[in-house]
């Protein structure tokens, strides 16, 4: 991960690393922030989605409400994820389907002309 990277997480108010000078020291706290963001961003949530539920880590209520809502947040966008793979593998099923006809009308252009 570059250094440019982590300075945009933390414009976009996602680390907050304390400061020696101009060195940056990520804790652990921000270290376990950055995982969450990356895991995050793999599985296609916004910066801001992901913001939303750093932040409510703070609300002082053990977590409850960020483990709720990270909890909606991550069954929704699963489900989305289902959705899309149902459409490849409808869009796949319809390309093999037309690559047969392909094959097939190739085959009867051969044997027309030999």
């Amino acid at each position: 991960m570059s250094a440019r990277t982590l300075r945009f997480y933390e414009e976009k108010g996602l680390l907050a690393p304390r400061r020696n000078g101009e060195q940056r020291l990520y804790g652990r706290r921000d270290r376990a922030r950055l995982r969450y963001v990356l895991m995050s961003k793999r599985v296609g949530f916004s910066l801001e989605d992901v913001r939303e539920m750093l932040d409510l880590y703070d609300l002082g209520d053990g977590r409850r409400k960020q483990l709720q809502v990270a909890l909606a947040k991550f069954q929704e966008r699963s489900a989305q994820l289902e959705e899309q793979r149902a459409e490849v593998d409808r869009a796949i099923a319809e390309l093999a389907r037309a690559s047969l006809e392909i094959q097939a009308m190739l085959a009867a252009s051969a044997n027309d002309e030999g």
